[in-house]
């Protein structure tokens, strides 16, 4: 079984600036249609990326606070799958990295899942939350310097 991040960016920007943000290097970025983007970085860092956008959507994961819900009227999600034979001390922080960036350059609300079911972080109104998810920051403590609390 793989696991998968999954990053959703309310839409402000469109999804080839949204890959050219988070993966500034040309040779790492998602390529493809302009509504489907996708990179196989299996070797490089153990996941594949794939970008798209939607209209009218809905996310909902388990937060320090019970279950979250999100209903952008558009937006970008940009998936992570991780190689199931990967180690986590290689995906995590390549992966964090390009949330940072995206964090970086921009001021859309967001939000990180992992496998649809453990809200991770969000960003709302310029305001970037952690959550804990069982100490899955503090397990993972190499990545925890990439996006501080």
């Amino acid at each position: 079984m793989a696991l998968e991040y999954r990053l959703t960016i309310a839409r402000a920007t469109t999804i080839t600036d949204l890959a050219v943000r988070a993966f500034p290097d040309p040779a790492e970025r998602p390529q493809g249609s302009p509504s489907l983007l996708v990179a196989d970085l299996y070797d490089r860092y153990g996941f594949e990326v794939t970008i798209y956008a939607g209209q009218n959507g809905y996310r909902s994961a388990e937060s320090d606070d019970g279950m979250w819900e999100w209903k952008p009227a558009e937006y970008i999600s940009m998936s992570f799958r991780m190689d199931k034979t990967a180690h986590p001390s290689q995906t995590l922080p390549a992966m964090l990295a390009a949330v940072k960036r995206v964090l970086d350059s921009g001021a859309e609300d967001v939000a990180l899942d992992l496998n649809g079911n453990w809200l991770l972080l969000t960003r709302v109104n310029g305001v970037i939350t952690k959550h804990k998810r069982d100490g899955w920051w503090e397990v993972h403590g190499v990545v925890d310097p990439i996006i501080p609390a």
